[in-house]
């Protein structure tokens, strides 16, 4: 297992970490269905492998996720400075008003829950799951601070933002001096690349860490699917097409990811995870998640994977995304700007 910096801190996170989102009653989550023993059985594995980061969010399976993976780090005795648990607020916990969203009230409830559910004195890592634009962002930004400053969190991040509110919060928080954002956890995968439009190289520009979530697409990039077999029983993309992606552009996609495995005698899932997302600079850590045992022992092995250069080109090439405007205008100008570089560079040697 390799650990990268966590954005623009000292902190190491695994380059691989385990989501939570199928711990808990399959009734009240499509997604769910591990019970206690399982998710022991599964975090075991994982931080056996080196896994170092485990993400959770307090709506998850009407927070009993959080419940199952706080009593999972007692049962299997782990060190507290050995894992770097990471939580998230902002969707509905209760029937309420106030039970949702990035209010000051509503985060600092939240957090306390999460604790709670946690068995935790405190949190990692504490993420905004989504932009709430009823709520002030100096609120919002103000609340987490107040967290951090508190010993209840010590590490903050959004989820699911686009660049341009990520960087205004940036602002507010310079301009406060409130606690900085460390990281944007966001939906990465090479059938669905849109964050390379925007908050890719706003990353790439601000030094902050992304943690991928759903990098399989939701169990397109499984090898359970193909082009011939669309359908799966009990997966979790027969539940709906979530994340949504281009499907016939997915299926050449799954071609490709095929040959490449059955030449390397790896799993397609394998060659999907490492093969484009961890040779990603921007990229800090790739959530996996899973139900059973077996299936998450094939995904870490994506870790020990090694694709030649001509590979990882190819899928690149297959999985690139239309550009959008102003990028493809901007591409158009760099080309030529990007030559003049090489001129100078030449007359300076």
């Amino acid at each position: 297992m390799q650990y990268k910096l966590f954005g623009k801190t000292g902190l190491l996170v695994s380059e691989l970490g385990f989501g939570t989102m199928t711990f808990g009653d399959a009734h009240r989550s499509d997604i769910a269905g591990v019970d206690q023993a399982g998710a022991d059985a599964l975090l075991r594995r994982a931080l056996d492998a080196g896994v170092n980061l485990i993400d959770t969010a307090d709506m998850y399976s009407s927070g009993q996720s959080e419940v199952i993976t706080g009593q999972s780090l007692r049962n299997l005795g782990v060190r507290r400075e050995d894992v770097i648990v990471a939580t998230k607020a902002f969707g509905p916990v209760g029937g309420g008003p106030n039970d949702r969203g990035s209010s000051r009230g509503h985060i600092l409830d939240a957090a306390a829950a999460s604790l709670n559910r946690l068995q935790l004195d405190h949190i990692d890592l504490y993420q905004l799951q989504g932009f709430d634009p009823l709520t002030p962002m100096e609120e919002s930004l103000g609340a987490l601070d107040h967290l951090v400053r508190s010993g209840m969190v010590r590490y903050v991040g959004v989820s699911n933002w686009a660049a341009w509110q990520i960087a205004t919060g940036m602002g507010v928080i310079s301009q406060r001096q409130l606690t900085p954002i460390s990281s944007v956890q966001a939906y990465y995968s090479l059938a669905g690349r849109d964050l390379d439009h925007e908050i890719v190289p706003f990353l790439q520009s601000s030094g902050l860490g992304l943690i991928v979530w759903s990098p399989l697409a939701g169990g397109l990039l499984s090898g359970k699917f193909s082009r011939s077999h669309q359908t799966e029983n009990g997966s979790r993309r027969s539940g709906g097409a979530f994340p949504p992606v281009n499907v016939d552009k997915a299926w050449d996609l799954i071609d490709l990811l095929g040959n490449i495995a059955g030449e390397r005698s790896v799993s397609v899932a394998q060659v999907a995870l490492l093969a484009w997302l961890l040779h990603q600079p921007s990229v800090t850590s790739v959530l996996l998640g899973a139900k059973r045992v077996d299936q998450l022992d094939d995904n870490l092995k994506a870790a020990d994977l090694v694709l030649t250069t001509a590979e990882i080109e190819l899928l690149d090439r297959a999985s690139a995304p239309e550009p959008t405007y102003p990028r493809w205008m901007n591409q158009i100008f760099d080309a030529g700007r990007g030559q003049q570089s090489l001129d100078m560079q030449r007359r300076m040697r």
